[in-house]
């Protein structure tokens, strides 16, 4: 138990920062163990409610992953992956659709209002605001690439603000499902990071949180002292070409320089597992993870 000098010398500390984002966007993408498990879920509505009642203007873009792939299970569909990105099917991309804005986003919604934080759940869908077209996956082998076509998997062509500036100035905080529409009406599952790369771009944030299930990037996993803390674009682009980042890891990485190049201010890859990890990254000198700088 903290002494209430404690108490106060942690809010003293945080002062700076809070004056720093005050009336600043922040993007957040909500995904990895932080989405299952209760107390960890509590946590970050709190973190969020937190931040908004600070003068921080937050916005969410959430993932879904496990929600999905446990549905598929249930309806006997076999999930698999090529470079982090799920194989998605017509059916796939229903049942995604069906999963992310109905149950995951409006439990999201449901949680941060309970907190007294005005929420609102929208998809990418709603308003035009994100237009989207397929995206191939990137299959790495040493110097050569290849693209795979993995279903309505979609990236995002072009994102229109206007509906998440007039939710942001009327005090709401967005929720958004990771849904895009081609110019077809077709429905593609966006990866999340993608999602919140693009709309962190575009709204110009001061930043973007990817929460994942890792304390952020390594040059060896299996050896902590590895530990990246800070990355240039062009070291992280060396890292994918050489197989040091992988996997899942990679469409982390990609979004981080996209957010970046497109207009956001910086980009951090922390880890979700870590309570109140959002507030130790934004509201703390020491920070956590992995930052990706210009």
């Amino acid at each position: 138990m903290f002494s209430p000098e404690d108490q106060a010398a942690i809010l003293v500390e945080a002062l700076p920062y809070i004056q720093a984002f005050y009336g600043k966007t922040v993007v957040i993408k909500y995904g990895g163990n932080a989405m299952i498990n209760d107390e960890l879920k509590e946590n970050v509505m709190e973190d969020i409610a937190l931040l908004k009642y600070v003068g921080v203007r937050p916005v969410i873009i959430h993932g879904g992953g496990p929600e999905i792939t446990g549905f598929l299970k249930k309806v006997g569909k076999e999930t698999s992956f090529v470079s982090g990105l799920r194989v998605t099917d017509e059916e796939t991309v229903e049942i995604a659709e069906m999963v992310l804005d109905g149950k995951v986003n409006s439990e999201i919604v449901n949680l941060l209002n309970h907190r007294g934080v005005r929420a609102v759940g929208i998809s990418g869908k709603d308003a035009g605001l994100i237009q989207a077209k397929k995206k191939l996956a990137t299959v790495y082998d040493g110097d050569d690439t290849k693209k795979v076509d993995i279903g309505y998997v979609g990236q995002v062509e072009r994102v229109d603000t206007s509906l998440l500036d007039d939710l942001l100035d009327g005090d709401y905080i967005p929720v958004i499902a990771p849904i895009g529409v081609d110019e077809d009406g077709a429905s593609y599952n966006i990866n999340a990071d993608y999602v919140a790369a693009e709309i962190a771009g575009a709204l110009e944030a001061e930043k973007l949180l990817l929460l994942t299930d890792i304390e952020g990037v390594y040059k060896d996993y299996h050896d902590k002292s590895t530990f990246i803390s800070a990355l240039s674009a062009s070291e992280a682009k060396a890292y994918i070409k050489d197989g040091t980042i992988s996997g899942g890891m990679i469409p982390k990485i990609e979004a981080c320089l996209r957010a970046l190049d497109a207009g956001a201010g910086k980009a951090h890859i922390i880890d979700g597992r870590l309570p109140h990890a959002i507030l130790l990254e934004l509201l703390t000198s020491k920070g956590i993870g992995t930052q990706v700088e210009r």
